[in-house]
């Protein structure tokens, strides 16, 4: 069982500081903790297609249209942090980020020609027992380098934790895409799992 708690104070507990029992406890390490947690969980998730964190829908084509260029507007789901790839039939056949101008996300909207989208994307999941173990020690991690300066001071600390972070997120992005058949995958998974 993990928690955002317990994320966090693994965090801390990377800097030498205090744990906290809760984010709206009156600490600066709460306080620090409940600013930043959300941002720094949502930049990682956005940085690798996470397993764990996969979702797939069929969206409502818009009764609006796009002015020019495309035919048909959908919107995101309001979880959506990143885009992976539409499909045009539930079998799997698919219009995918590099294959050409087939779709172009714009704020919350997908345009596209497609009169009927299935969308496979990153989804925004709050609870941390649905994440995946690597996941959580790279967010941890993360967090850690984020808060670094105004915790410590150190500006050594949080380049070395830096660090740590891309060592970390390398680590979980190679053993993440070597799970399951790279059908969705993209080239950049590979090749940013080596940095």
């Amino acid at each position: 069982m993990s928690s955002v708690i317990e994320i966090c104070n693994s965090g801390l507990n990377m800097l030498g500081a205090n744990n906290i029992t809760s984010l709206t406890e009156d600490s600066k390490n709460a306080r620090l903790c409940n600013q930043r947690y959300n941002s720094v969980r949502d930049s990682v998730f956005r940085e690798h297609l996470w397993n764990c964190l996969i979702k797939r829908v069929q969206l409502a084509v818009e009764t609006d249209k796009p002015t020019h260029e495309y035919i048909y507007q959908y919107t995101l789901p309001s979880d959506c942090i990143r885009v992976i790839k539409i499909g045009s039939s539930s079998d799997g056949s698919s219009s995918d980020l590099n294959g050409g101008q087939t779709f172009k996300v714009e704020g919350r909207k997908i345009l596209t020609n497609e009169d009927t989208i299935y969308l496979l994307y990153v989804g925004r999941i709050n609870d941390p027992n649905e994440y995946d173990t690597l996941l959580i020690e790279t967010i941890s991690t993360r967090l850690a380098a984020e808060l670094a300066y105004a915790i410590t001071n150190s500006n050594p600390l949080a380049n070395t934790l830096k660090a740590e972070y891309r060592d970390k997120l390398s680590i979980a992005r190679h053993t993440d895409a070597s799970e399951g058949s790279a059908d969705y995958l993209d080239s950049s998974s590979y090749i940013n799992s080596r940095y």
